[in-house]
């Protein structure tokens, strides 16, 4: 029978090791002083091997049940890896006040020791036996505490405080070990001993003891301090409207927005819960407001294995024990400042905060200074180096690159300005041909998930004559042949998840790795810049270069927006391809470029080009 170990007098006993995650929910079962349960060990009753064997299977049974019942208080209570300040905060004041309730109920009703001094002085006189004691003997005090009492009570005093305020001293939190552990049981949290949550609980409890301490001392003298009321329950509740968390579900709720945005707000409001817990948002202060941008700051910009789930209290206290290791940008925390000041913006709006509730908005001014941005557009020899890459001249796509996408995101970014989200939702239906001329209408489609940033996004660009040369026509109408409402690039669509994510992310490692440029002000909407400045380079009109590129820019017509009907309308197909036609990098050389689905040129006929600059009306044949 495994399991079975012999003492030194030959005993046997049945032994089974405790997994090290039941330890402590064992130790709970078997009512332990323990705090954790290492070994299961129960004496067999003979030194006969045979007799042992049989006896154990009983004992292993019963070991069995302990941890079946250890397992099922974890799933009721399972081990977290951290607490909010809030209730690290709400735990250590209702330690405080327990003490001092305590406190409180020894002064008014005595320890309950009295009674078994008196009875054994009694009990001692009646017998003729002789003692001395400095106290009263005979009688009862009516209330409270007897001579006696205080005087055991002061003397335990002179010590417990003297220990106590050493051990905050140190930074000691197992003199309040016993404290913390029914502490975690009053509140039914499992929380984790060896997180950095278990310690600042710790020295939230032992300073709440000192403090206590030096109460209790200031009433032995005489001076009245108040107990405080006894609170458990949740940190917040919804006395003054709804919470956070509500105002977040109500804003997902009212309309449908893309499922990065929701993903990015809900992120936030979670990571703000996480270290105040989730109040109303007529509650949130100014502090709350600046404890989050603080927090936000420590961040570490990589964060790998358990610390990309990790909440924003455990990389807060990582961030301020690694104080050389790189954190967020500005950017990034007041973007998630910004997301929660929008949620509890929209609760104040839509009746989350009551109509009679005083609120102003505590995020405002919180952000911090970011660094001025030098993204710009890529130099015409890192241009070079992308379409130089293996990925477009000999179709050599990396997992990553997601098939197509790879190749024609990059090729229409560069001769549109679109931005990737705007590409990526594409369907096979948006490239359309009028008057000869071949159109791609950005425009949303609410039902397949296609949005665009703003209203103005909306509207048509013509194929440039350089993407038809590289084959982009013939793309398209392979992926109409899959269906009306075919995605151009589906492993990229909206319909899958966070995949234009992945490809971003990808596309961000390609060029610095494979491509080699190491600026990292160079991203993919470098594309976009670099049309932009072509487009003016072009001398286009600037409202139709604004609505080219869907910016709202600053003219009235502009502001106005238009979608693409409307841009057809105002200019017209002709004046429209001619501006497009204008997008040119002298010296770019795209002759080597291959796509997946146009044949290999013919090389011996093929002629480099010396720039990519077409005229309108220019005939390309392949």
């Amino acid at each position: 029978m495994p399991g079975l170990i012999k003492d030194r007098h030959g005993t046997y006993y049945a032994q089974r090791k405790v997994p090290e995650r039941l330890q402590e929910a064992v130790a709970r079962v078997l009512n332990s002083e323990k705090p954790k349960q290492v070994f299961l060990k129960k004496s067999l009753g003979t030194k006969v091997f045979k007799e042992a064997n049989v006896a154990a299977t009983l004992v292993l049974a019963e070991f069995n049940r302990t941890l079946a019942s250890a397992e099922a208080l974890l799933k009721e209570r399972p081990v977290i890896p951290s607490l909010t300040d809030a209730l690290i905060k709400r735990m250590a004041e209702f330690y405080y006040a327990s003490l001092l309730a305590v406190d409180e109920e020894e002064r008014q009703e005595g320890t309950g020791s009295e009674p078994i001094f008196q009875s054994v002085a009694a009990q001692l006189t009646a017998a003729g036996i002789a003692f001395n004691t400095p106290f009263k003997v005979g009688e009862l005090p009516e209330a409270g505490l007897s001579d006696r009492e205080v005087f055991k009570r002061e003397h335990a005093f002179a010590e417990d405080l003297p220990d106590a305020m050493l051990a905050l001293a140190k930074g000691d939190i197992t003199h309040v070990r016993f404290g913390l552990e029914e502490l975690l049981e009053e509140f039914q949290v499992n929380l984790d001993p060896k997180s950095q949550s278990y310690r600042r609980l710790g020295m939230a409890v032992l300073a709440a003891r000192v403090k206590a301490l030096k109460d209790i001392a200031r009433r032995n003298t005489g001076e009245p301090v108040d107990t405080p009321a006894l609170a458990i329950g949740p940190v917040a509740t919804p006395s003054s409207g709804g919470t956070l968390r509500n105002a977040v579900e109500g804003w997902e709720k009212e309309r449908a927005r893309p499922p990065g945005t929701v993903h990015e707000y809900k992120r936030a409001v979670e990571m703000f819960i996480q270290l105040h817990g989730d109040l109303p948002v007529a509650d949130i202060k100014k502090r709350h407001a600046r404890e989050f941008r603080d927090a936000l700051q420590l961040i570490p910009s990589v964060r790998r294995g358990d610390m990309r789930t990790a909440t924003l209290t455990v990389l807060r206290d990582w961030g301020a024990q690694h104080p050389e290791a790189p954190k967020v940008s500005a950017g990034t925390v007041n973007k998630q400042l910004g997301a929660v000041q929008a949620i509890a913006g929209w609760g104040h709006h839509n009746g989350v905060v009551p109509d009679d509730v005083p609120w102003s908005d505590p995020f405002q001014k919180m952000r911090v200074e970011e660094e001025q941005s030098g993204r710009g557009p890529f130099a015409i020899k890192e241009l070079q180096a992308i379409f130089d890459a293996p990925l477009f001249t000999h179709q050599e796509s990396p997992t990553g690159a997601k098939g197509a996408a790879g190749v024609w995101l990059p090729l229409l970014a560069l001769f549109s300005g679109a931005r990737q989200g705007e590409l990526a939702g594409l369907k096979a239906s948006n490239v359309k041909q009028e008057a000869d001329t071949p159109l791609v209408f950005i425009v949303a489609d609410r039902k397949a998930g296609k949005r665009v940033k703003t209203k103005v996004s909306e509207r048509v660009i013509p194929v440039h004559p350089q993407l038809v040369r590289l084959g982009f026509l013939e793309y398209a109408n392979e992926r109409k042949s899959e269906g009306e409402h075919a995605w151009l690039f589906p492993t990229v669509a909206p319909d899958q998840g966070r995949a234009l994510a992945a490809w971003s992310k990808w596309w961000g490692r390609y060029l610095r790795t494979t491509v080699g440029i190491k600026n990292t002000d160079r991203v993919f909407h470098s594309f976009r810049h670099g049309v932009k400045d072509a487009l003016r380079r072009g001398r286009v009109d600037v409202e139709a270069r604004e609505a080219l590129l869907g910016h709202s820019g600053s003219t009235s017509a502009v502001s106005r927006g238009y979608g693409a009907s409307e841009m057809l309308e105002r200019w017209g197909v002709q004046v429209l391809r001619e501006a497009v036609a204008t997008i040119e990098y002298v010296g770019l050389d795209l002759s080597k470029v291959r796509t997946a689905s146009f044949p290999r040129l013919d090389t011996s006929s093929a002629k480099p080009l010396r720039s990519t600059k077409l005229t309108p009306g220019t005939k390309v044949t392949r």
